[in-house]
């Protein structure tokens, strides 16, 4: 375990208590304090949605590659576009931190400040959680959300074959970032590349985009957090049918060629199995919704193929 370079008391000298305090003083809430918080929907006809995802040091995070504010923002991202996945709105979520009694205080303020500067973004707040010590830093938030109105939700198993597959955001940006931190360091990474190392430290996904897919007449949806093709696949399995990507929608981009060229990378690798990008994947028999574009087809069959052929790149991120 690496403590961050964070200076003031630490948590096993502040105690529990004193560690909650400064959370809920960097993102306060009045709901906030007692032993649950009661939520409102903002609808009558809606139904409750919800998630959890877990940070680990060293796996997902490390104190030399993100600060503080960003490994909130990111563990923020990573459950609210689960939420916007299913075509819902994100209302809430839930902390919890099993710490070494090492950590600074400190750190923990400046996540809190990262976590509150997210939910803030998608008009929602946190609202409790949990401290605990351990031998490692551990970070998971649980989000909450509402689906709202009577169209179904976008599960994985609801695509269809003659509907295109739409996304919204970048594909390979984090893979891209995540390979420049590994050679560079945070520090030594060229200045031109910092939205890629941003992408990987502390993604962004517009608020309110699963929402609009659902409501224009999307089916099936899923966040790019494990990879494209394994993302795609995933929705291809479930719904029983094939998805043929268009190999000019996804082109690496500029950015992305002049990072492969420096680390002696194929691009096309951090954009088929990346992952953590968090762009929405969704099919839909409609035109593409507001801020997403084609990159794909739904067919008969099994698989994903890029033109119709297989992949170059194929695996993606895998937990275990």
């Amino acid at each position: 375990m690496t403590t961050p370079a964070t200076p003031g008391p630490t948590v096993g000298e502040l105690g529990e208590h004193a560690v909650i305090d400064v959370i809920t003083r960097a993102a306060p809430s009045a709901l906030n304090g007692d032993d649950a918080a009661v939520l409102f929907h903002a609808s009558p006809n809606s139904r409750a949605v919800a998630t959890t995802d877990t940070l680990v040091e060293g796996r997902h995070f490390r104190h030399d590659w993100s600060t503080p504010e960003e490994i909130g923002q990111k563990a923020v991202l990573q459950n609210f576009a689960d939420i916007e996945a299913m075509g819902a709105r994100a209302i809430a979520c839930l902390l919890a931190i099993s710490t070494p009694t090492s950590m600074p205080v400190s750190f923990f303020a400046r996540l809190a400040a990262g976590i509150d500067s997210r939910v803030k973004q998608y008009s929602a707040e946190l609202v409790g959680g949990d401290v605990t010590s351990g031998n490692q830093l551990v970070i998971t938030v649980t989000a909450l959300g509402s689906l709202g109105g009577s169209l179904p939700s976008l599960n994985l198993d609801r695509a269809r074959p003659d509907q295109r597959l739409v996304a919204h955001g970048r594909l390979g940006w984090s893979a891209a970032g995540w390979a420049l931190l590994e050679c560079f360091g945070r520090a030594g990474v060229p200045a031109q590349f910092e939205p890629l190392v941003r992408a990987h430290c502390a993604p962004e996904l517009t608020p309110g985009r699963g929402v609009v897919a659902r409501a224009t007449g999307a089916s099936a949806m899923t966040d790019n957090s494990d990879g494209l093709i394994v993302d795609a696949g995933t929705i291809a399995r479930r719904s029983g049918v094939a998805i043929d990507l268009d190999r000019d929608a996804i082109a690496p981009d500029a950015l992305l060629v002049e990072a492969g060229d420096l680390l002696g990378v194929d691009p096309w690798h951090w954009v088929l199995s990346g992952g953590e990008d968090h762009t929405l994947l969704a099919t839909t028999a409609y035109d593409p919704p507001s801020g997403f574009r084609t990159i794909g087809a739904v067919q008969r069959g099994a698989g994903v193929t890029l033109d119709g052929v297989e992949p170059a790149y194929q695996e993606g991120w895998v937990s275990f």
